[in-house]
């Protein structure tokens, strides 16, 4: 499995896609440990610098974009660790540009932040259900496209995943949900509405992909009516795309620390483990 795998490249076409491959569960639960652990390395390596990053999640409704938040969760500190779900915005922040409550949203120097969903709301859900005249969300393509060609430039790392679901499968996602009662409070009407505009979904989706997809921020588009498959797909992808250039090893231990070890523990610390003083 390879990250650039899944870049889309060339014009989209989701009714085309016929490809949605498994993995075995034990060997899932392998490979997403092991990621895991390579994105603890990295988020270490980011204390201390000006490094950050933004990972974008989107999705049809039920894809599996919550399985890949709490996986991430799992396995990164809090501390520099943020996720942001976006809902429908307040009446405040509809009285303002709609990219300003994503502004706020943004990492500070070290941290890894989630957007489950986005800014790319103004093209999907305000699109097809009229929530944004057609003027407005034709101009959200630059305006997005500039958006984050300016975080770029300014050194956050950007990921942009869209995880892809069929109707069917959709549907038994939904029937899943009614009969546990874990999970029922997570479907909503706004799903069933939303399913009865599949094709509309598909053109804008389509659409924003191609539109929006550059060289320095393309879409990464997963097949996921298998979530093991697809959640794997979504790490190696962040892995990749985070660690890219990135130190890995863990860093030199505080002389003071070491001195203190070898005193109060009695453990000697080999040559090469203790920063230069």
């Amino acid at each position: 499995m390879n990250s650039a795998d899944f870049v889309v490249s060339g014009r989209l076409q989701l009714a085309a896609i016929k490809r949605f491959p498994a993995v075995e569960f034990e060997d899932y639960e392998r490979r997403l440990g092991e990621m895991q652990k390579t994105l603890q390395r990295v988020q270490q390596a980011y204390l201390g610098t000006s490094q950050r990053a933004i990972i974008v999640l989107e999705g049809w409704d039920t894809a599996g974009k919550g399985g890949v938040v709490r996986r991430l969760g799992w396995a990164l500190d809090p501390r520099s660790f943020k996720v942001h779900a976006i809902a429908a915005p307040t009446r405040s922040e509809k009285s303002r540009h709609y990219l300003q409550r994503f502004w706020e949203r943004l990492p500070e120097h070290s941290q890894i932040v989630v957007f489950d969903r986005s800014w790319y709301g103004r093209v999907l859900v305000e699109r097809v259900q009229g929530y944004a005249t057609p003027t407005e969300w034709r101009r959200a393509y630059n305006e997005i496209n500039e958006f984050e060609r300016m975080l770029l430039e300014d050194g956050t790392r950007l990921v942009k995943i869209f995880l892809h679901i069929t109707p069917k499968e959709q549907l038994r996602r939904f029937r899943a949900r009614l009969t546990d009662p874990l999970k029922m409070w997570k479907l909503s009407y706004e799903d069933f509405r939303n399913h009865g505009h599949w094709q509309d979904y598909e053109v804008a989706i389509e659409e924003m992909v191609e539109t929006t997809s550059t060289k320095q921020a393309h879409w990464h588009l997963v097949p996921a009516n298998n979530k093991p498959f697809s959640r794997l797909a979504a790490f190696r992808i962040i892995v990749d795309r985070l660690s890219k250039g990135v130190a890995l090893e863990p860093p030199a231990l505080d002389p003071r620390v070491a001195a203190a070890a070898e005193q109060f523990l009695g453990i000697a610390l080999p040559p090469g483990t203790r920063a230069a003083c």
